[in-house]
Order: structure tokens, then sequence, then C-alpha cells
């Protein structure tokens, strides 16, 4: 891996991703998309940002202090030489992020304004003061920072105005923390057209908080710390309870090194060099923004509060009933028939939770199995597999406390779940367990009966409406017996496990994906069609990318999908020239993860809960499932081909890492758009197959009645 050619096809994983959050930014500033959803995007691109920061910059900042030999496997680069990159890379960004947030301002003004303090009326000043007094001033503690009085401990990305202060005799610094139980946007009038961020009404109040001071200079202030904590169970002691141990570790994040400075509006080369000092951080990790720091009130502009908000957001839409499901049926009796498939958001998920209800009360149901990493707040999930158990079923529940900054949520579920009298587990030391797998056992007639169900996403109703992800519900005797077997092993922490159908992480996922790139090389190389169509969220397995160099090199025709990271390179010479990947942004997250190997009748199609990337090839417990039905095969098929052929949202990655537009030489495609219409036709035709199909039964009826009485 030393020499420069291993690098001829691949790029940086950070830099990578800063150019997907780019594509975030740009839809920002894409005057198709509706005013206030261009708004949540600047919003979810801080967002990403700043988690970024929080975790791979916080990762790479610790790999440069402990491991000094240390080089990138796609780039070349030490951690050093990464942290300056992703720094140069940053500051770009935050100017583009300004200059969008200052059109989107001017272009929102008739329906929503963000106004200084100076340029309130005198009625409106007076109304300002009346509720910082009341309302605000309590609640705040500002403190001076000198020798009785040492620089305090910032929260994380909390909100500071800071200020230098000057007397006749010193100059020292003070500090406001702005309170997070007060309204962020404080609304001028009763239409709520006009606001002032809480933050300014602070700044402008500071000559009342600091009496006896003069104000020499302020702004506002935001540290983001690393919050890369090693959260494996080898630091929890065996004497004590794992959810408590939990909790005391989580507590760490709170204190972590900075990672970033953020300075709002307002800076000062005395102020920066400072709190540097103080902070112990570098100038270049030093950002000024003309953006405000915390943007997510602006989910909060977004509600209704009076007037017709539709046309600045996004065409109404709702996740449609099942092409494959009905739910004046029982789901499981259908599925005994027939292998059914749910496409969120396009598809509601009520089906999967009718499924569980169904399994809850169900007296020949004995058992519910389910792995979980992500729940909503109020899981209906939850309270399903809580009814399961208060009626006497086996519940047990592969509960993953590592899930990044769902913790907190995890564990309190999982003292729910215990309190109820379910199983919980959790997981297996150093692997997190990422599969999205769900198991229930039906005896009847003395029969076990397998109800399967395995997605691309967590178990959450909330994203299930705001991320695309698939879910294979199948009472496939073959795969449910895998399932038994996976949970039966991930109980006695055996990650060696062999599977019939199922392929999982980390011992069997990657070798036989390995295993199907080079079936298609062997194809291509006896001059037999060759090809490989993936879609992911990332790529950045090492091993992988190589061997679909290799693939491409032998001429097998490679289509990836790819939402984020990709740190193949298509179109080098002599190298990637058979690549060519597309990514979407748009107006839900593209997070199904699907593999494709072959063509024709003898395609393999597999939905999995993993990314092409080492930590979930080789560090994670995930689940690929096969589609067999050929019905199933040919709508992913079709679902990918109308993604393929996107040329609204998609962007072609370029041989230089930049991603360009698809050229719109004819129709325009919004795959997210055709997608929803075509969940609409298709819900619209199954329900009149179900009014056709009561009409004919209501006229046997009839007919018999009829007869009878003849």
């Amino acid at each position: 891996m030393g020499n420069k050619k291993n690098y001829a096809y691949t790029q940086n994983r950070e830099l990578s991703w800063l150019r997907f959050n780019e594509r975030v930014l740009e839809e920002a500033g894409d005057g198709n998309v509706p005013l206030l959803e261009r708004f949540k995007f600047v919003s979810i691109f801080t967002s990403n940002l700043d988690e970024f920061y929080m975790i791979r910059c916080g990762s790479l900042y610790d790999i440069s202090i402990l491991e000094e030999d240390y080089i990138d496997s796609k780039s070349g680069m030490s951690a050093q030489e990464q942290l300056q990159a992703i720094y140069r890379t940053t500051k770009k960004l935050y100017l583009l992020r300004d200059s969008i947030y200052k059109n989107l301002r001017q272009e929102l003004k008739p329906f929503v304004h963000r106004v200084s303090m100076r340029s309130l009326s005198v009625k409106e000043q007076q109304r300002a003061k009346q509720y910082f007094d009341n309302d605000v001033l309590p609640l705040l503690s500002p403190q001076v920072i000198d020798i009785h009085h040492p620089f305090p401990h910032l929260a994380n990305k909390a909100l500071y105005v800071m200020v230098r202060l000057k007397t006749k005799n010193r100059e020292l610094y003070g500090l406001v923390p702005v309170p997070q139980s007060v309204d962020r946007c404080y609304f001028l009038s009763e239409d709520q057209r006009r606001l002032v961020l809480l933050e300014d009404l602070i700044s402008a109040h500071l000559k009342e908080l600091f009496t006896g001071y003069e104000i020499d200079f302020h702004t506002v202030i935001a540290v983001t710390r690393n919050a890369d904590i090693n959260l494996n169970a080898a630091e929890i002691d065996d004497d004590e309870d794992y959810r408590e141990q939990m909790k005391n570790i989580l507590k760490k994040r709170r204190r972590m090194a900075p990672i970033r400075l953020e300075l709002f509006r307002h800076s000062d080369k005395a102020f920066v060099s400072y709190i540097c000092r103080q902070l112990h951080l570098s100038e270049e990790q030093v950002f000024l923004s003309k953006t405000p720091l915390d943007l997510s009130y602006v989910f909060s502009l977004a509600r209704p509060r009076g007037g017709n908000l539709q046309p600045f957001l996004y065409p109404s839409f709702h996740p449609q009933p099942s092409r494959d499901l009905r739910l004046d049926r029982p789901i499981m009796d259908q599925l005994l028939h027939k292998d059914a498939l749910l496409f969120y958001p396009y598809e509601s998920i009520d089906p999967f939770l009718q499924l569980l209800k169904e399994a809850s009360r169900d007296k020949d149901v004995v058992s519910i199995k389910i792995t979980v990493y992500r729940l909503a707040k109020n899981s209906k999930i939850i309270r399903h597999l809580v009814a399961a158990a208060e009626n006497g079923k086996e519940v047990t529940v592969l509960m993953e406390l590592r899930a990044r900054f769902d913790e907190q949520n995890n564990i309190s579920y999982a003292e729910l779940l215990e309190n109820s009298g379910c199983t919980v587990l959790y997981g297996i030391e150093n692997y997190k367990v990422h599969s999205k797998l769900c198991l229930i056992t039906r005896k009847k007639k003395n029969q076990l009966q397998y109800f399967t169900q395995i997605g691309t996403g967590n178990y959450n109703e909330k994203t299930s409406e705001q991320y695309t992800d698939y879910s294979y519900l199948t009472a496939r005797e073959g795969i449910g017996i895998d399932a038994v077997n996976f949970f039966q092993n991930m109980a006695i922490g055996q990650l060696q496990g062999t599977y019939e159908h199922l392929l999982v992480a980390p011992h069997t996922l990657k070798t036989q994906v390995l295993a199907m790139i080079d079936t298609e090389i062997e194809k291509a190389r006896n001059q037999q069609p060759a090809e490989i169509l993936m879609k992911l969220n990332s790529l950045t397995d090492r091993k992988i990318i190589d061997r679909l160099q290799e693939a491409s090199s032998a001429g097998v025709q490679i289509r990836l999908i790819i939402r984020g990271i990709c740190c193949l390179l298509p179109g080098i010479p002599g190298y990637t020239e058979h690549v060519e990947v597309h990514s979407i942004v748009g107006r839900y997250l593209e997070h199904a993860r699907v593999y494709c190997f072959g063509s024709g009748p003898y395609q393999r199609i597999f939905i999995s809960s993993a990314d092409m990337m080492t930590r979930n090839t080789e560090k994670r417990v995930e689940v690929a499932c096969p589609i067999y039905e050929e019905r199933l095969k040919q709508r992913i098929l079709s679902d990918l081909r109308i993604m393929w052929s996107d040329n609204v949202k998609a962007r072609r990655l370029q041989s230089d890492g930049s991603y360009a537009r698809l050229p719109q030489s004819g129709e325009r495609i919004d795959s997210q758009d055709q997608l929803m219409r075509t969940a609409i036709l298709a819900a619209e035709d199954a329900s009149r197959k179900q009014s056709e199909e009561k009409e004919s039964l209501w006229e046997r009826v009839h007919h018999r009645l009829f007869s009878q009485k003849k």
C-alpha cells in the first residue's frame, strides 16, 4: 500500500464526505426547491457538519496524537494532513453557506424575517425589553473570567455570548450562556413574520448584565467537542450493571477535548488568540460564520402559525398503502401465500406494525425476536413488544446501546422492556449489532411457522417517513431457520455461524460479496455479460474497492448509486473506465442498501443493513438477505432503473472527486418524485382490485342466496 499507484483510483473518505454535505447545501441554493425546504437544507447541512466534527475530526484528532505512523489507505495522508485539508475545505463551505443563507433571508422576507435589534421601532424595542426583563433575564447567569473566576467549561455546541470588558484599570472577558429553556425565536408581532434570535436579544442588553464595565467587543460562540468516545464493552466492569456503566461512559462525552470553535458575525484577533489559549485550539480550528451557529429553529418556522405555508413546502405526500399486503386481513396469513416488500417512505410502515400487533395477540405465536439499533420517541414497536410479553409471548430484544447519539434513548427503552418481562441482550463485545432483523415464530397444529422481516433501515416510525428503505417480509422456512440460528448465535456471542441464505457480517458477508464480484470478473474474462449494480450510502472498504477496480479492468460494467462517501474514483484510465457513480440528494434521505450481481434470470439481488465500509463489513453484525421471488426482484430493479435515470437530483462523480449534474437532454426525471407517483398509482390499482374482489364476492353470495330461494 505504500506506493502512489495504490492511490490512483481512490480518494480520502473525509473529503468525499464533505463533498456530500456540499451537495446537501446545494439543495438549499436550488430555486426549484420550495423556500422553507431550502432553509431546512441549510440547517441539515449545519447539523451534519457538527456531527462530522464531533466524530470524524474527533477520531482523527486522537489518531494524530496516539498513532504517529498512521497513513490513510485511500489517500496516503497522515491524520494531521487530513485535518488540515478538512479545515481548508470547511472554510470554503462556510462562505458558501453564508452566501446561500443571505439570499434565503432576502427571499423569506415577505414571509418571515430575522431582524437585528437596531432595526426595531420604538414600540418593538419596548416590547422586547419587557420580554427580556420578564422571561429571559431571570434565567441568565453572566460571569466574568478572572483570577477568582477561571475560564469555565463550555458545553458541546451550546451557545454563549462572550464579551471583552474594560474598566479604567484592566481588561477582562465575560460570558453569558444562552439558556436552552427559552424559545430561540422572539416574534415581534402576532402575525409572527418578524423575529429576533435569543442570542441577539441578550447581546443587546449586555450593559445591564455587566454593569460598571465598558463593552469593548462581543460575539456569539459555540465549541464543538470530540464525541468519538470508545463505547466497547471492554471498558465495562463485569461487576456492575451494563446500562449504568454506559450512562457513566456517556458523561465523558460532555467534557471531551474541543475540536472546533465557531464565532457568529464578529471576530477580533486578540479575542481569538485569547480563547484559543483557553481551549488549546489552533487558529485554523476557528471559523467565522455570518449564519447563526444553531439553525435548529428553522424547523419550527415550518409549523403552522397562521397563513398558508404549503407554497413554501414540498407538496403534501403520505406513505401509501402496501401493494402487497392488506390491513383488513391477517398479515401472517397473507405472508404464507406470498412474500412482501415495503419501500419506505413511498409505502407505509403500517403492515409491519400490524404484523407485530397481530403477533402480540395471536394465541399460537410463541416468540418474537428483534434487533434494535435506533427507535422513534414513543415507539409503537416497543409498545407491541411490551404487549406481547404481557400476553405471555417469549420476547427477545437484541438492543444495541452503542448507537451513536441514541445511547440514552436505547438505555431507557431497554429498562422498560426488561421491566415488562422481555429478555434484553446487549450485543457483542467490540461489535455493534447494526442488523435489522425480526423473527416471529408461531406453532400451529404442532408445526412451526416462521415470519421473518429483514430491513435496510431502523425500526423507527418517524424516519420511515423520511428515509428511503426496503423492508422484506417472508414466511419462507429457510430464511426463518437462518433467523433462528442468527438469534441463537447472538445470544452466545457466536460470530462464526453458518447460514444457508443470509449473509452475516463480520463472518460471511464480505467474503460472499467478494466472491460474487469474482464471478462477474470470470464472466467478463470469458466474454460473457457481466454487471454489478449497487445502491449504498458509502463505499470505503479498501478490499471491496480494489476488487471492483479489478472487475472494471476485466470489463465488468459497474454502476453504483452512492449517496455519501465514495472512495472509488470512476473513469481513471487503466483502472476504472467501466465504473460510473451517481449520488442522489433530495427530499428524502437515500438509505436503502441493495446489491445486484449479474443480469437476466441468474441475477442475484440482496437487500442489506450494511454499507461497503470496513466498519460494517468487519466490525459490525450486519445482515444481507437474498430476494428470491421474481416479482419482487423486478420491482427492485425497476426502482433502481428510475434512480439511475434521475437527471434532476442526481450528480455524477467525476474522476477528480468532484460531482457534476447529469445532462437533461430529454425528460426531466426526479426519481423520488416519480417513485411517489408510482406508489400512489400502485395503491390505487390495489384498491381497485380489492373493490372488484368485494364486488365479485357479493355477486357470488347474492347468486347463491337467489338460487336457494328459487
